[in-house]
């Protein structure tokens, strides 16, 4: 039986304070709104109590920001995609900024045990001066568990329409793609970190945010596996492959600091369940 789930979070600014309100079908949660940083930014973690996804189960988030607003969410830990006996399981989320509002998409990794046959979907719609930072990192198989992913596929969706398209479909027995040298290189965790705004950004700002992160990559023991590049001038991409999750995520974390001093000015303190 497939165990669907929706869950609307949606952030307003209201007296220099960002509120979050969310309403919820099915086993999705936010747990409560913290902010560390004081009332301008509003810390959520989403919840989803079951752990993972089976094929048939279809998780569909959305949020939205209105202007001036600036909400973070991430997760407590790793969304896992199960094997599958057949269907697809899904998780569609979407993103609405209105101008002038900031949001940071930070859930910890995707996990792809063997045999799963999953998607994951991520769609950010911004608008003029609205701007988003977010994430993905995935993981194909469990290596040090001695679960390899020898069967299945996995499609990866990132869209700002019209702007910017990033698509992956891997299947398990693609073993071009997973092992050679213009693919994956046996790499098996794929990490993306993205800066995104609803207008072009300076050609300075841009350029600045790319040497940022390459000199943030240079001292990182996965220099030669991490790149940095802006594909249009709404967009700044920061991407590694690793063997593993930890080195790949600790990576885009010193990233995510960076840019979030150079783009914002604003110090990056790490949401609290990251430590838990």
């Amino acid at each position: 039986m497939a165990w669907n789930a929706t869950l609307s979070l949606d952030y307003s600014l209201q007296s220099g304070k960002t509120v979050a309100h969310y309403r919820h079908e099915g086993p999705l949660r936010i747990l409560q709104s913290l902010y560390p940083e004081g009332d301008a930014v509003c810390h959520n973690v989403l919840v989803h109590p079951p752990g993972g996804l089976v094929g048939g189960d279809t998780l569909d988030v959305a949020v939205t920001a209105a202007a001036g607003s600036h909400g973070l969410i991430t997760t407590p830990g790793a969304t896992r995609f199960y094997k599958s006996l057949g269907e697809t399981a899904l998780q569609r989320t979407r993103i609405r900024l209105e101008a002038g509002a900031r949001a940071e998409w930070l859930p910890m990794e995707t996990l792809c045990y063997s045999g799963c046959l999953a998607e994951n979907h991520l769609t950010l719609e911004l608008a003029p001066g609205a701007e988003l930072m977010g994430w993905d990192i995935t993981a194909l198989g469990l290596p040090t568990a001695g679960q390899p992913f020898s069967e299945g596929s996995f499609c990866q969706h990132i869209a700002l329409p019209g702007i910017w398209l990033e698509r992956a479909r891997i299947r398990a027995d693609d073993l071009l793609l997973l092992d050679s040298p213009l693919g994956l290189a046996g790499q098996r965790c794929i990490a993306t970190l993205f800066f995104a705004s609803g207008s072009k950004l300076e050609r300075k700002r841009r350029e600045l945010a790319l040497d940022v992160a390459r000199e943030v990559m240079g001292a990182h023991a996965l220099v030669n596996t991490a790149g940095a590049t802006s594909p249009d001038a709404q967009v700044v991409v920061a991407r590694v492959l690793a063997p593993l999750v930890e080195p790949a995520m600790g990576l885009l974390k010193q990233v995510w600091k960076s840019w979030r001093r150079h783009f914002w000015g604003m110090a990056a303190p790490s949401p609290r369940i990251w430590s838990a």
